[in-house]
């Protein structure tokens, strides 16, 4: 039964309650309350929206608990049962949404970022109808997993997709992937979303005594890449991030080509194995498509390609403007590869610094007719925004991989006096709650 209101205040770590849960959030769980409509919140892993279940609590917070799905008790006919066996409580965080079916992980996901729109951007539901419909889905893998007929085509696009995969180690030597919010190592047969390459290795076979982690890479160009970080050279790894690419501690070759191939865009693209690529293989054209077809550049417009990795807009809007095109990066490795792949592009400048230091230090200096911005997770921030707002470029076209982090910094470019034109979601990530947005920015009248 669900908790009295009085008797919440004294949950601890482990206990279990009965809610129905509400809404998905940012984050990959929903919303649910204990002790009824007024209650204490607790976010909710591994159920769905409508759900009767019974919440095992595993942290307590001033203001909100967070708690795992652990009975269904009235099941959303959207549950699905997780192809994974690990996709589980107490088991892998890789994996936030392998109970819910295809189409309604692409629902949840709309719903997440139609949320953080309003609350963080300021954007009303009409507002949004005239410039986002919902999250897409993106094609699946040309080699997808193999199935039964049956279960094939939907399988093609959740599963077999993820490029770029890290292992953790534990103390015993074992690789395996991170509990959620956790350092402990769950030690795992096969990641079922990894590209099937990455599947067919033997690195979760043996033991990695000396390494702290592991990255296996499977290029488009069809590469495949083990690195290991020697013991003792950094902190953790994070185990489950898809978004960004790791630096922290020397990542050494132990098997595979010191540079791979990665096709998009009409070009083949040569980079270190450690450098930052989208981890889904049809994400780089598609992002491509979108921010060509919402900036339309012509002729001639001058371009900046901020947090450029290795230059895949920068070519892009090149190749259609004819103009100066400049990459701003921060990490030399993607610097190196930007210099690389842009040789071709005769008018391609690739500047090595902070976005927020050559903006206001004027490595780059207006004016300026086009902006593509992609940014980490964490956002530009005000000062990047304000500075592109002041440049006043004819049009931005602003690439994010988090919901919260574009919402954030779309509120601050509407206070500058622009507004979102459009906006697309694409699906870059199944099975997990990350979403990758492309947003339209251009002057108020």
């Amino acid at each position: 039964m669900t908790a009295p209101a009085e008797l919440t205040e004294e949950l601890i770590e482990g206990d279990r309650v009965e809610v129905v849960v509400g809404a998905p959030a940012h984050g990959g769980h929903c919303v649910a309350r204990i002790g009824g409509p007024h209650g204490r919140v607790v976010f909710v892993r591994h159920a769905l929206p409508g759900e009767r279940v019974t919440v095992e609590i595993t942290e307590l917070h001033r203001g909100y608990l967070r708690g795992d799905a652990v009975e269904i008790h009235e099941h959303s006919p959207d549950r699905v049962t997780p192809p994974c066996p690990h996709a589980r409580p107490g088991a892998c965080g890789g994996c936030d949404l392998q109970h819910a079916s295809g189409d309604a992980q692409l629902r949840w996901k709309t719903e997440v970022v139609r949320e953080q729109l309003t609350r963080l951007a300021g954007l009303t539901r009409e507002d949004q109808e005239q410039i986002f419909v919902r999250v897409e889905a993106l094609p699946p893998p040309p080699d997808g997993p193999g199935l039964p007929a049956d279960d094939r085509d939907e399988a093609a696009r959740l599963l077999g997709w993820r490029s770029r995969i890290r292992y953790a180690i534990d103390a015993a030597g074992r690789p395996g992937l991170l509990q959620h919010r956790s350092h402990q190592v769950v030690p795992i047969d096969r990641c079922r979303i990894a590209h099937r390459s990455i599947q067919d290795l033997d690195v979760l076979a043996n033991d990695w005594p000396n390494i702290d982690a592991l990255q296996a890479v499977a290029s488009t160009g069809g590469d495949v890449v083990v690195l290991g970080r020697p013991s003792g050279s950094s902190g953790p790894a994070s185990g489950d991030d898809l978004t960004e690419a790791p630096e922290s501690g020397p990542m050494v070759r132990l098997s595979g080509p010191p540079e791979v191939i990665e096709l998009a865009a009409g070009h083949a693209w040569r980079l270190p194995p450690q450098g930052f690529w989208q981890v889904h293989p049809a994400a780089p054209d598609t992002l491509v498509a979108a921010v060509l077809d919402m900036l339309r550049p012509v002729e001639g417009e001058t371009a900046w390609d901020l947090y450029g990795g290795a230059g895949l807009f920068a070519a892009a809007v090149g190749e259609r403007t004819g103009a100066r095109v400049t990459v701003v990066e921060s990490s030399s490795t993607g610097v190196a590869a930007a210099r690389t792949n842009l040789a071709g592009l005769p008018r391609a400048d690739v500047v090595e610094a902070r976005v927020e230091v050559a903006l206001a230090r004027r490595r780059i200096t207006a004016p300026v007719d086009l902006v593509v911005l992609d940014p980490p997770r964490a956002g530009a921030g005000a000062r990047v925004v304000k500075a592109l707002a002041a440049a006043r470029p004819r049009a931005i076209a602003y690439v994010a991989c988090d919901p919260a982090a574009l919402a954030r910094d779309l509120k601050t470019f509407r206070s500058e006096g622009w507004r979102v034109e459009r906006l697309r979601a694409f699906d870059c990530f199944p099975m997990t709650q990350h979403v990758e947005c492309v947003a339209l920015l251009v002057p108020a009248a």
